[in-house]
């Protein structure tokens, strides 16, 4: 099965519970998976941003990956989250980590250097290079700085061991672009849960969400109900998320998405700085939608 097959519908960009000591809290990240999985979502990501990887060290970051792979014991297909913005730490990481039952890495435009399309394009293709997983893009440039251009993105899809690409541009006009213009083996997944309904609509192959963690079964049946084009269920399912979208990133992700879990009694409301819990008021506004 090609990658493109395995990773269509919904990926899950797992958070990463903390005990109150700020300790990951292992048990309830197996809770997760086990929940994520029983409701529906085809695959899960680990180590993204929503994992809070800026403030896990290197070996928390092996010892969570290596962990879901244990706890997902096969059942779906794993991705492990490896970025940053220093290319030859990266290259180093892609050769000590665990990631032999990896399906792909997901790997971030560099972030703060904001390199030119240049620079992008000499990042990845060195990370290609080296990697003994394919490469996923991950273009977001409302974290990095710099967007990824459709022209770069083509280029690097030419590349062997490049095989997709987590958009979060909120460029439609770019998207389409990359739909009409990539290569036929290529996977292209939205990066933002709020237009991956009309982005699945204009050809993408699903999305890698944040708001799975807290709605995994609504969320990946409103995807699987966009891949077979049934896109008034998908609308119907679609429009009662919409507040909850805006509500986890209101003020910062995963604050947001962890608020939600907490009061469904799946994690602690607990992040690590300079991340810190939603405001009261805006607590106070996820209560009352999920008591709707």
């Amino acid at each position: 099965m090609s990658l493109r097959q395995q990773l269509q519908g919904t990926g899950v960009a797992l958070v990463t519970p903390f005990t109150a000591d700020l300790k990951v809290d292992f048990d309830s990240l197996g809770n997760v998976i086990d929940t994520m999985i029983k409701d529906g979502v085809e695959y899960l990501v680990t180590l993204g941003t929503t994992g809070e990887t800026p403030t896990l060290d290197k070996q928390e970051k092996r010892d969570i990956a290596q962990y879901t792979f244990e706890r997902a014991a096969g059942r779906v297909p794993v991705v492990v989250g490896i970025g940053g913005n220093n290319t030859a730490e990266l290259i180093n990481d892609l050769h000590k980590f665990p990631l032999d039952k990896a399906a792909a890495v997901l790997s971030a435009s560099p972030n703060y250097n904001k390199p030119s399309q240049e620079g992008i394009y000499q990042h990845y293709k060195a990370l290609a290079a080296e990697s003994p997983k394919p490469i996923l893009l991950y273009n977001v440039p409302g974290r990095t700085g710099r967007n990824m251009t459709a022209e770069t993105t083509l280029r690097l899809a030419q590349l062997p061991n490049i095989a997709g690409m987590k958009e979060a541009s909120g460029d439609m006009a770019q998207c389409m672009q990359l739909l009409r213009d990539m290569p036929d083996d290529f996977l292209l997944v939205s990066g933002d849960d709020a237009l991956a309904l009309p982005l699945i609509a204009c050809g993408m192959q699903g999305v890698i969400s944040v708001a799975a963690n807290a709605f995994p079964a609504e969320f990946s049946t409103m995807v699987r109900f966009c891949l077979k084009k049934d896109f008034a269920a998908a609308k119907t399912m679609n429009d009662t998320l919409i507040e909850a979208y805006d509500l986890m990133f209101a003020e910062n992700n995963p604050a947001g998405v962890k608020a939600f879990m907490a009061e469904k009694g799946w994690i602690s409301n607990t992040v690590r700085l300079p991340v810190v819990p939603l405001s009261e008021g805006l607590h106070n506004r996820v209560k009352a939608y999920l008591k709707k």
